[in-house]
């Protein structure tokens, strides 16, 4: 499957949750200290960065433009436009053959790309969980995903601290082992 076409899948998923919010914003999450909206503020900010960092920006050259409160007082409109600018960046011309310079060295974009499709794939099932609805994921997504992150991705997030222990998964289940290789109890 095209890496761009993971992406869009995952962030669809991510911001057709986000819909059916409703007045839950304030719901805890699976994630330690994080409520709806936390969850919600992640992903829009990870949407503001990726137009910069796909265009060969650096962490510093983006500075604390995207620090604040970004959902502002309609979140889903937010979220939405957030998607729309995050999305044409991945899709601009060249965006998967550029470096991209993260906070913990520079990546090929294809591979940054992957990054936020898995957060926003895994984040769309914490929402999911917080919002008591079906958790279901889109299942070739999270087969590609999981193929991605378990060769040498997992190993590199447990370093860099952004994911927590494993969880045993039951089966054999592509969502319930990526869901566990990112420390979630599915």
């Amino acid at each position: 499957m095209d890496v761009r076409e993971i992406y869009a899948r995952c962030s669809a998923g991510f911001t057709e949750r986000v819909r059916t919010i409703e007045r839950a914003w304030d719901a805890p999450t699976p994630l330690p200290g994080w409520d709806v909206r936390t969850l919600v503020h992640h992903l829009v900010h990870e949407e503001r960065w990726t137009p910069p960092l796909l265009g060969g920006a650096t962490i510093e050259e983006v500075g604390d433009r995207f620090d604040g409160d970004l959902l502002g007082p309609d979140p889903v409109a937010t979220i939405e436009e957030a998607a729309a600018a995050a999305l044409a960046a991945v899709e601009a011309d060249g965006a998967l053959e550029r470096t991209v310079h993260l906070s913990f060295g520079d990546r090929p974009g294809r591979e940054y790309v992957l990054q936020l499709a898995a957060d926003h794939l895994v984040h769309t099932w914490d929402l999911a969980r917080a919002l008591g609805a079906d958790e279901t994921l889109d299942p070739e997504v999270c087969a590609e995903v999981l193929d991605w992150f378990r060769v040498d991705t997992e190993a590199l997030y447990q370093r860099i601290g952004e994911i927590g222990p494993r969880v045993e998964w039951p089966g054999d289940d592509a969502q319930a082992e990526l869901l566990g290789r990112f420390g979630r109890t599915p």
